[in-house]
C-alpha cells in the first residue's frame, strides 16, 4: 500500500521534475540521438516511476501493478480532481 502511496506522489510530481531533471536528461541523451519537445514529459514521469520503484522495493512495499495504477493516477490526478468537481458543480446546479 505504501507503494502505491509513493507512486502517486511521483506521478503528481511528475511536472516538477520536468525542468530540474528531464531537461538535463534531455540534453545529455540529445549527443546520441534526437529528443522531441512532446518527450520530456515523459522522461519526467519515467523517472519519477523509476524512483518510485526503489522506494517501493525498499520498503518492501506495493506490487508493480500498483505502483504503475498509482503512477496513473498521480499523474493525472489533478484532472481526475477537476473532472470530479466539474461533475458535482453539475449535479448541484440541476
Amino acid at each position: 500500500m505504501l507503494g502505491f502511496l509513493v507512486a502517486i506522489a511521483a506521478g503528481f510530481a511528475t511536472p516538477h521534475l520536468e525542468a530540474p531533471v528531464a531537461r538535463p536528461l534531455a540534453k545529455m541523451m540529445e549527443k546520441h540521438f534526437t529528443v522531441e519537445a512532446s518527450e520530456v514529459r515523459l522522461i519526467a514521469f519515467m523517472v519519477a516511476m523509476l524512483a518510485a520503484g526503489v522506494v517501493s522495493a525498499l520498503l518492501h512495499s506495493g506490487m508493480t501493478f500498483w505502483v504503475i495504477l498509482g503512477g496513473a493516477i498521480g499523474y493525472f490526478g489533478s484532472r481526475l480532481i477537476a473532472a470530479a468537481r466539474e461533475i458535482i458543480d453539475a449535479r448541484r446546479n440541476s
